[in-house]
């Protein structure tokens, strides 16, 4: 049900030590970025490691950017933004910063913009929100349309500038019960004001932030004794005058159960956790009371009830359309027996619709992501329980004891719970975008990836996991998510019913939508770009004619078929034909090395095989070479170049006329035929007529998840690149590796860097595409090119900068 992924640690220091009393916090963005902090100290390094923030990508969990942070007391919180793509942090002096990425790197950050409120601790913080909101139905999942299965609520921005666009910005809670907020303005200046949350201002140990539908901000507040009221408060931002206004408003408030329960009064004296259930969701609030040993947990709803009326007014007659009054109350839902004590909460962000429907409708189809939260103890282990009944619905026994097992020699935190030491914990928990994973963070230092099954342990069939995960998937498609949890639970043999289905889904959509999705289809499954393309217009463009007239006309002379077109359409100046030189080269390439390898379908499966048999991407192949032909007779310094045994073969004539033949063999999905003798034949002879390019030009991926097969969990190290143990010759991982001494290219590019490039690089987090991080092109057309892939690579990866030695 649940088990560890990898566990990622801190290189051993001989004077480090761990500071118990240090809280750590963890945020987990959209994108698939880990923000953490540790309470490590080393006396002899003037880094602290407990005031610096440690981001990794989920893929490459060991290439860790820790950023000196300039905070100078312990950082007590850290929030990613909707997009995924900034952090804020806050310390225990008031201090608040937001980085964002330098050059839309993973592993470069800068902090640019910031607020104060000097020398008063930040216990709650959040961006405010932008009006975005979409509801995930697990009744409909069945359903081809996506704007059944996924619907967009009417949910108000925390503050729109003019036009109804949401206003950027951030808000915090601190200790002596300030609630401060900062406005992105347009210009980039920033404003910044802070307001009381009542008259009478008291000491707040724990708050959390949530938002309503109407646009408004709920604060909920303690100052940590289990005997006091839990304070609710609505606060109200606006912009009057150019100048921050808060305005706030005490709601109703609510005591713990177990502080009147005779048996429990004075058990659990301190309140160590309060959280919303979800951040759209102001109406209901966990609550978690402990001692030294022990734990409760209870779940309370806001609720509408009428307004009892005093029995001398019972007998007066009714006005004439009065209703009975109505008051806002908090009832108990549920709550646990005793636990041991809780060291972390981590709740779930998918966003399920938790009406009693609802849920009885997962339960029917064992759909689980989204229904559970998780609770860390002190002995180490974890529970999964339904976020409404509290019910506990699964359990993981020790992430560190169960990582040390496979190596037993390796882990000293099994000898130091023997010898009566702190028992390895949970101080931080945070659950991954679509609830199929959890990151810890344990009180030494350590990094921990677990796996959560969807099905929380449940036996299921396989139609009905593939279900499961095709929901999900086609949730990051249509929401921009990054879907690296998601494969965390998909097995090898599931790979190819998966992307059909989500094919299959995605042609069902309409046109407008399709559209939209186009890109995220073609990131999901790089071999689909041609049948992702939606339905054609009315009004062609030259592209559209050029995809008509090439799969109408099936001739295999490209000369013929080159005639057919208004060339006209297809003019660019000399120059820019040039610049883009080396693109077409790459294609040309391409389309040599698969009919090269057409013969060899039947041994090892290599890079690129799936589209011998894909119809729609070899006659996109099939129109790009049309293309290439008409740009030729402008510049002929433009065509690709070919190394031939004969001077006179007119290589792309003869390239175009097998591509056809295999073209032809696939065009018809439902009734593929097998490439016959001849053209096999034909393909065969290729490696005598024309130099075949080799594989360097392809990509490595270096990312875990292709490792992550075994349930044995992985041992990594921060800092330290992983690789395979016990990897022989023979392995076919070995077909894409690149020999010692060979030529590294720039994948986005197609450019040829050398075997041991000088300039500074980037590779795609998960489909490893290396190139350079500055561009040597000076034309506009490749600029063109290259900003398309500025933020993320072609796959739809962010970036990270790499080593030379590694590019």
């Amino acid at each position: 049900m649940m088990e560890v992924a990898y566990v990622c640690e801190w290189e051993r220091r001989p004077k480090s030590n761990h500071c118990p009393s240090i809280p750590l916090v963890c945020a987990w963005s959209c994108r698939n970025l880990i923000a953490f902090t540790t309470d490590l100290k080393n006396e002899d390094d003037e880094k602290d490691l407990s005031h610096m923030i440690h981001i990794i990508d989920t893929e490459h969990p060991w290439d860790v950017y820790s950023i000196n942070s300039g905070h100078t007391e312990v950082i007590s919180c850290l929030e990613w933004d909707q997009s995924g793509s900034r952090l804020l942090s806050a310390d225990g002096d008031g201090q608040i910063k937001c980085w964002g990425m330098a050059e839309h790197l993973v592993n470069s950050w800068e902090s640019t913009l910031g607020s104060a409120v000097e020398g008063d601790p930040i216990v709650a913080l959040s961006w405010l929100h932008n009006g975005v909101k979409l509801a995930l139905h697990v009744e409909k999942s069945g359903s081809t349309n996506f704007g059944e299965k996924f619907s967009r609520v009417k949910f108000s921005p925390s503050l729109t500038l003019f036009g109804g666009k949401p206003m950027e910005g951030w808000l915090a809670v601190t200790v002596s019960g300030l609630v401060t907020v900062s406005l992105l303005k347009p210009n980039g200046a920033l404003l910044t004001a802070s307001e009381s949350l009542c008259r009478l201002r008291g000491r707040v140990a724990l708050a959390d932030i949530a938002f309503t539908g109407g646009g408004n901000i709920v604060v909920a507040a303690t100052d940590g004794s289990s005997s006091s009221p839990v304070q609710f408060y609505k606060v109200c931002v606006s912009v009057v005058n150019e100048k921050c206004r808060i305005d706030t408003e005490l709601l109703p408030s609510l005591f713990m159960r177990c502080t009147t329960d005779p048996v429990r009064r004075d058990k659990y004296p301190a309140v160590t956790h309060l959280k919303f259930l979800t951040r759209e969701n102001s109406e209901q609030v966990l609550l978690c009371a402990s001692n030294q040993l022990g734990s409760i947990v209870e779940c309370w709803s806001l609720r509408k009830e009428g307004l009892p009326v005093n029995n001398i007014f019972q007998h007066r007659s009714p006005v004439v359309g009065e209703k009975q009054p109505m008051i806002l109350k908090w009832r108990i839902l549920s709550a646990t027996n005793d636990l041991d004590r809780v060291s972390a909460v981590a709740l779930p962000k998918l966003p399920i619709s938790i009406s009693n429907t609802d849920l009885k409708v997962a339960s029917d189809t064992k759909f689980c992501p989204g229904l559970g939260l998780a609770l860390a103890f002190h002995d180490g282990s974890i529970q999964i329980l339904h976020r409404l009944s509290l019910h506990t619905i699964g359990v993981f026994y020790g992430s560190a004891s169960s990582g040390s097992s496979q190596r037993g020699g390796e882990d000293t935190a099994i000898k130091r719970q023997r010898t009566g030491g702190p028992t390895v914990h949970f101080k931080a928990l945070q659950f991954s975008w679509t609830s199929l994973a959890l990151v810890g963070v344990d009180n030494h230092g350590k990094l921990h990836m677990i796996r959560v099954s969807p099905s929380m342990g449940q036996v299921l069939d396989v139609n009905t996991l593939l279900r499961h995960l095709l929901f999900l998937l086609e949730y990051c498609m249509v929401t921009g998510y990054d879907w690296w949890d998601v494969l965390l639970h998909v097995q090898p043999g599931m790979v190819h019913s998966l992307v059909e289905k989500l094919h299959e889904e995605y042609m069902k959509q309409k046109e407008a939508l399709q559209q939209v999705l186009s890109t995220r289809i073609v990131a999901l499954h790089p071999q689909v770009p041609a049948e992702a393309t939606p339905p054609q217009h009315p009004d062609k463009s030259p592209g559209d004619r050029l995809a008509e007239i090439c799969a109408k006309n099936t001739d295999t002379d490209i000369d013929k078929v080159m005639i057919n077109l208004k060339t006209e359409e297809f003019v660019l100046d000399a120059s820019t034909l040039q610049s883009l030189q080396q693109l077409i080269q790459w294609v040309g390439d391409f389309v040599l090395y698969l009919l090269a390898n057409l013969p060899n379908q039947g041994s090892i499966v290599r890079p690129g095989f799936g589209f011998l048999r894909d119809g729609p991407s070899l006659g996109m192949l099939r129109e790009m070479m049309v293309v290439i032909r008409i740009w030729g007779l402008l510049k002929p310094g433009c065509l690709p170049i070919y190394t031939a045994t004969s001077d006179n073969q007119d290589s792309m004539s003869l390239l175009f006329r097998l591509l056809t033949k295999l073209w032809l063999c696939s065009r018809d999905e439902n009734h593929p035929q097998d490439p016959d003798e001849p053209l096999i034949d034909e393909c065969c002879l290729l490696p005598s007529q024309l130099l075949v390019p080799a594989l360097d030009w392809l990509p490595i991926n270096d990312g875990v998840i292709c490792k992550l097969q075994s349930k044995h969990p992985l041992r990594l190290q921060f800092c330290k690149p992983y690789s395979l143990p016990g990897l022989n010759v023979n392995s076919q991982v070995e077909v894409f590796s690149r020999s010692p001494g060979s030529q590294r290219m720039d994948n986005l590019r197609c450019l040829h860097m050398g075997v041991c490039p000088t300039e500074d690089s980037k590779a795609c987090t998960r489909c490893g595409c290396v190139t350079m991080l500055r561009s040597p092109n000076k034309t506009t057309a490749v600029k063109q090119w290259e900003q398309r892939w500025i933020k993320n690579c072609l796959c739809g990866g962010l970036w990270r900068r790499i080593p030379t030695t590694l590019s």
